[in-house]
């Protein structure tokens, strides 16, 4: 790579793998025409972030930049993709292209901060102009706690009333052909294609799942008119009729691309309300808008509160003394805890790189509060590695909420590992497509297979102990002894709070 004569501007794409609703993207087209400089959109992939994500993650992550890179092309400019952490290529690429215009958008995960702030300070010894644009939530987050004071909004309601007078702008789309004077003479230069898959990873592919949900802004505006056109189901959606455990989803699965920025959460908005307009249709929390609010909701409470993903130093999260096992832990990450409706979410999980969301409810207190008294953090790095939609605020809130840390304080609503699957699949279809070894099993004891006599285990060809593990705890019993836990560690947090208020 030769030197640079020619000033560049750089958009800096991270969690906005788009062109429509971009707008620092644009403010980078729009600068690199005026001055006539060469225009970069780069992406940078993280080694280390490479290395912990699940298959799935990592396919998506891939098939979105090289959809991003071909909707460049058609408006004549390119992605260039760099090996390596921004904060170490950056720096050298600031000379060699001689940067003048930096854009990007804002995010709020700590290491991602970190990062920016590292990169502003040599970006202003250089004399290079930054713009940085909030476009990955429907609202401002840092707005909004403005509006509260600077404090976090603890409920969900709370928020809403924050955000219901906030006008939400519209979409711009970029579409324009991009002047050849912004092209870079490297721009054919195949050392910044989008790579493949086998190209960043050495381990087996053969167990790699088929691809149901493709990634890249194409797919997800097609998925998007697919489902605003079903108006009548868009306005009779409800988030606790939906089905955890249905074959096909019950759901948009547009989360996982809103969380990797190939589709805007302000179109997401934007196409709702149009669908709603003039017709009945269900209220937040539980419509399809309400859903999205959850996402913003989460969005804020991360941003204002430090500490976050972490429960020491984090002010809003309840101080649990969570136990430490790794045999079951590692039972429950890998779906072998005897409970086959827990089993098959985990294997979904792990196969698919998605699970319904009130199948992650289901796993997520059966990790912490309900029957295995682990720390929720330890269930946020395995979500963190596997979930297509992984997003750090969204992942620490739902994790905090549902161990009932923060957010959520009924701790004594324990969902069943057996009765809560048999709502929607009492013949339990998706246990046998996930736990194959039970698919033999009668619907009888399909959800307790523990409880079918030796000769039924036999005829089914899984004797439970040998092709199926033995459960390693019992729910009926331990759910009880954890309500007991909970209820004195929230006695204990009560008692320290009382003693950090002021006397009067």
């Amino acid at each position: 790579m030769s030197a640079s004569k020619v000033s560049s501007v750089v958009h800096w794409f991270r969690l906005d793998l788009r062109l429509h609703d971009n707008l620092a993207f644009r403010n980078a087209i729009n600068e690199a025409e005026n001055r006539k400089h060469v225009l970069r959109p780069v992406y940078f992939l993280n080694a280390e972030k490479i290395n912990i994500s699940g298959i799935n993650r990592l396919r998506f992550l891939l098939q979105s930049l090289q959809d991003l890179d071909d909707n460049l092309r058609k408006i004549n400019t390119r992605l260039y993709v760099f090996k390596g952490k921004a904060v170490d290529c950056l720096p050298n690429l600031f000379k060699q292209w001689q940067v003048k215009f930096l854009t990007s958008q804002v995010d709020i995960d700590p290491e991602v901060v970190e990062q920016d702030e590292a990169i502003e300070k040599i970006a202003e010894e250089l004399d290079i102009f930054i713009v940085r644009r909030v476009q990955h939530t429907v609202y401002d987050f840092n707005a909004v706690l403005r509006k509260n004071n600077g404090s976090v909004p603890m409920t969900y309601q709370k928020f809403l009333s924050l955000v219901q007078d906030i006008q939400v702008k519209e979409v711009i789309y970029i579409n324009k052909q991009i002047s050849d004077c912004c092209k870079a003479t490297d721009f054919d230069c195949k050392d910044f294609d989008v790579p493949f898959l086998d190209q960043l990873i050495a381990n087996d592919r053969t167990n790699l799942s088929e691809c149901k949900y493709p990634g890249g802004e194409t797919e997800a505006l097609k998925r998007l008119d697919m489902y605003m056109s079903k108006k009548e189901w868009v306005c009779k959606f409800e988030k606790p009729n939906s089905s955890p455990n249905s074959i096909e989803p019950s759901t948009t699965v547009l989360s996982p691309y809103l969380s990797h920025g190939c589709l805007s959460a302000k179109l997401f908005y934007h196409r709702l309300k149009q669908v709603e307009n003039g017709r009945t249709h269900t209220m937040p929390p539980v419509s399809l808008l309400g859903q999205l609010m959850w996402r913003e909701f989460y969005y804020t409470a991360g941003a204002g509160t430090e500490n976050f993903d972490k429960m020491v130093g984090n002010k809003i999260c309840t101080q649990i003394p969570w136990g430490k096992n790794p045999e079951h832990l590692k039972a429950w990450a890998e779906g072998i805890t005897g409970y086959p409706f827990v089993d098959a979410i985990m294997r979904q999980l792990k196969q698919e790189g998605w699970i319904h969301h009130l199948a992650r409810h289901m796993v997520a207190c059966f990790l912490t509060r309900g029957d295995l008294w682990i720390s929720w953090e330890e269930g946020a790095k395995v979500f963190e590695n596997y979930l297509l939609d992984y997003d750090w605020s969204l992942n620490a809130g739902n994790w905090m909420w549902l161990s009932a840390s923060a957010f959520f304080y009924k701790y004594f609503r324990v969902y069943s590992p057996i009765a809560f699957g048999k709502k929607t699949d009492k013949d339990g279809l998706y246990i046998r497509k996930y736990v194959p070894e039970l698919k033999k099993y009668p619907s009888e004891y399909i959800y307790e297979p523990w409880k079918a006599p030796k000769s039924i285990q036999t005829t089914a060809g899984c004797v439970i102990g040998v092709g199926y593990p033995k459960r390693i705890v019992e729910h009926d019993k331990i759910h009880k002894e954890n309500i007991q836990k909970m209820s004195q560690a929230y006695k204990v947090n009560k008692e320290r709070k009382a003693m950090k208020r002021p006397r009067s």
